[in-house]
């Protein structure tokens, strides 16, 4: 616009550089989750019809404004006359008038607007779309998380308990028979079954192996173990049982609850170090929406001071 009657100015051909890459760099993990292309083709449709309506407003304007701007020429041509009155009057009303600050079509867009309505819309977009969604995105990755968290505390806790209960059976084995006859349980057996999944005790293991393993014990020659673990089985109610095998049950909470504690302990760093990344993430997204407000409210209050002197120097134009 600037260089269109200065022809000693060579405009310059910006060229356009594309390159087309065949490696995917990036895949999300979310292509296939329907809430999130729910969520995401909400927002592309929202986002779509208030351009469209943007625009069909933008082009009414410009319409207006143009035929005003003819309008506007016509009369200054027709009063070149008072030319030398209206000068009179601009220099009575503003002492820093300059020939630049007469309109002339209100159409063409500044760079100060410019400026302003990519605020408004960056603002708007940062606002209204990526921080809901990645606060979504990050609450799932959250809730993920602990739930994994959880679960290997507990997983840790079991198995500790399950090896500290086995030793405790050998070992009373051991003392009721005098024997060195004993089988081998391993924790993954016990684990495995499927009978431990949110506690242990003592009481537990000690009835799975009379249940499940009894025969298979007793046909491998492990009578004796059998014959310990059938006394000890003999007592169906968990408060009688911890009365009688007090030690050994307490042993085996006690490893269980410390497993637990252990795998918080190793488990919380990586937690802590989640929580602030979300959290610092959501903040610089906060700071970047309110430096955009704050330079649209800035550039839209000097627009609307400029508007309103533009719209004294109509006035004066049409007296």
């Amino acid at each position: 616009v600037h260089n269109k009657n200065k022809s000693y100015i060579t405009p310059q051909h910006t060229r356009n550089t594309r390159l087309l890459c065949e490696c995917e760099l990036y895949t999300s993990i979310y292509d296939n989750d329907t809430e999130m292309k729910a969520v995401m083709g909400n927002y592309n449709q929202q986002t779509s019809q208030r351009f469209e309506e943007y625009n069909k407003r933008m082009n009414k304007n410009k319409q207006k404004c143009k035929d005003e701007c003819d309008k506007e020429i016509q009369k200054i041509i027709l009063k070149d006359k008072l030319q030398k009155e209206l000068m009179h009057k601009f220099a009575t009303l503003h002492t820093d008038i300059q020939s630049d600050a007469i309109p002339t079509c209100v159409c063409e867009k500044s760079l100060a607007d410019k400026v302003e309505k990519g605020c408004l819309m960056c603002g708007c977009g940062l606002g209204g779309g990526v921080a809901p969604v990645w606060g979504l995105v990050s609450g799932l990755w959250y809730a993920t998380l602990s739930q994994y968290i959880s679960a290997k505390v507990v997983e840790e806790g079991i198995k500790k308990g399950l090896e500290v209960g086995l030793s405790k059976i050998m070992i009373f084995a051991k003392t009721l028979n005098s024997g060195d006859n004993l089988p081998t349980i391993t924790v993954t057996q016990l684990f495995s079954s499927g009978n431990f999944s949110n506690d242990v005790t003592l009481f537990d293991i000690v009835h799975h192996i009379n249940n499940t393993m009894y025969n298979a014990l007793e046909t491998g020659g492990y009578e004796n173990f059998c014959f310990s673990i059938s006394s000890m089985a003999k007592y169906k109610n968990i408060t009688t049982f911890n009365r009688n095998y007090g030690q050994y049950s307490t042993a085996v909470t006690e490893a269980f609850v410390q497993a637990k504690n252990s795998a918080i302990n190793a488990l919380t760093p990586a937690t802590n170090a989640l929580t602030t990344a979300i959290i610092a993430s959501i903040v610089a997204i906060v700071v970047i929406v309110l430096v955009m407000l704050i330079i649209y409210l800035i550039l839209r209050y000097r627009r609307k001071k400029k508007m309103n002197k533009k719209l004294q120097y109509i006035k004066l134009l049409k007296e």
